[in-house]
């Protein structure tokens, strides 16, 4: 399935494109990410802790950066992992395109996931509404972290996701998936589409 989504960070093109191309600054804002592992050349073990409601799950992988194209600002990261448990696979390749907006930067992302086992249960609707949820998080993190470390010197995070709380967020995504079915019954129904 492909997730897409846009943020904007309150800093100029090139400061959100040296963070974007630091796998191990952009880590600590994916909530329930930690990064535990670097080869040297480019590929980053990693662990996600991912909860819903009862179900918790522990996925072990791999990160890489597989396309950096400075002059469009267009980043391509490849992740894929298993549960510890054997419980599912997780396959996702993240394509990043930072657009100047004004003196800030637009980050456009497109997620294409392909999972198998028991976060596969959960269907692409609420699937979608957790993504959105954590790209949120995330994109408040980063946005901080940049602006926070100011136009000197390379960009170093200094602060963390919150918590990827499996209540909280399952919460957070049931009330957009509400909001949709609110939308869709109770709005106001256009007659003339009927003519």
């Amino acid at each position: 399935m492909i997730i897409n989504s846009e943020f904007q960070v309150a800093a100029p093109v090139e400061r959100v494109w040296a963070y974007f191309n630091a796998v191990p600054s952009l880590a600590p804002c994916l909530p329930g990410a930690e990064l535990v592992g670097d080869d040297g050349n480019g590929t980053y073990e990693g662990k996600v802790v991912a909860a819903l409601g009862p179900v918790k799950l522990n996925f072990s992988g791999t990160a890489r950066i597989t396309e950096s194209d400075e002059a469009a600002h267009r980043l391509v990261l490849h992740a894929s992992g298993a549960e510890d448990r054997g419980r599912g696979t997780a396959d996702m390749t993240i394509t990043a395109q930072l657009v100047p907006s004004g003196g800030g930067t637009t980050v456009r992302v497109a997620q294409d996931l392909t999972i198998s086992g028991a976060a596969a249960q959960f269907g692409r609707g609420m699937i979608a509404d957790v993504t959105s949820v954590l790209m949120a998080s995330f994109a408040e993190c980063v946005e901080h972290n940049i602006t926070q470390a100011g136009s000197g010197g390379a960009v170093t995070a200094v602060r963390t996701a919150r918590p990827a709380s499996g209540f909280a967020i399952g919460v957070r995504a049931a009330v957009m998936a509400l909001k949709r079915v609110f939308a869709r019954f109770f709005l106001p129904y256009d007659v003339s589409r009927l003519r």
